[in-house]
């Protein structure tokens, strides 16, 4: 199926590694013009090697400076832009709340929400003169759903949500559509030290919290970056024009996380 994208101006943050870069490849792979951030210089190295048309910057997303860096890298070499995928984001730290020290809690913010405004508010001058504009949040389901000893992720994914809500009715106007990602399980490193580390703080096995962590989703299987990243392309497709405020889950049916 042709989405229709090609030339589509493309920034991915964190694109350089797991969802992020199986996003930058799909769009790639459809035509689109991509440009990258991360704070991986070895990943963006590699990504440099191995898809060379997909241009990127050295950026985190928590620092203002550094963000107005990348947009201007991103004016220099797409000349515009039609699509933001906010998917920078840390797994933040693991511990009941009177455990976690100030100092996690406000990166985990920092970084998974408001990295998030950080990139939209320079994005959205950018998206106003684009014909096919849209931006995409990762969240993720625990901005959905309780998630114990993981109360600052699940409060910067929660707010992901509402940031997603009020952006769809501010910039429908200007006809950019705003939608979220919740994903579920998703197989990678940052899943796997998750399970690790509440294994850790609940005294249990590696494999007796993978189980619990699964107790509560209908297909236990984890899911695939690639999954994730083709529902973002569509969302970015001219046949997603009148998709906007809604929450996407791709997570085998989560119930409850655990």
């Amino acid at each position: 199926m042709d989405l229709q994208i090609k030339g589509l101006r493309v920034l991915v943050t964190a694109g350089a590694n797991g969802i992020g870069r199986a996003t930058a490849r799909a769009f790639a792979s459809e035509g689109a013009r991509v440009h990258i951030c991360d704070v991986d210089t070895a990943a963006l190295a590699a990504m440099a090697t191995s898809d060379p048309a997909i241009s990127q910057s050295v950026c985190d997303v928590s620092d203002r400076e550094a963000v107005s860096r990348l947009f201007d890298d991103v004016t220099a070499r797409l000349g515009g832009l039609d699509c933001l995928v906010n998917n920078a984001g840390i797994a933040g730290p693991t511990g009941r709340v009177d455990e976690i020290s100030v100092e996690d809690w406000d990166r985990c913010i920092a970084i998974d929400l408001t990295g998030q405004f950080n990139c939209a508010r320079l994005a959205v001058p950018m998206l106003k003169h684009s014909g096919n504009a849209s931006m995409i949040n990762l969240s993720s389901q625990a901005g959905k759903h309780g998630f114990p000893l993981r109360s600052p992720y699940a409060a910067a994914k929660w707010g992901v949500i509402g940031f997603t809500k009020a952006l769809s009715a501010e910039l429908g106007e200007f006809g950019i559509r705003v939608n979220a990602i919740l994903p579920g399980l998703v197989d990678g490193p940052r899943i796997r030290s998750v399970i690790a580390n509440k294994a850790r703080s609940l005294n249990v096995s590696h494999e007796e919290m993978t189980g619990r962590m699964f107790a509560g989703v209908s297909i236990k299987e984890f899911v695939n970056p690639d999954d994730i990243a083709r529902q973002i392309v569509f969302l970015a497709s001219p046949f997603a024009r009148t998709i906007s405020g809604q929450e996407v889950s791709i997570c085998g049916d989560t119930r409850m996380l655990s």
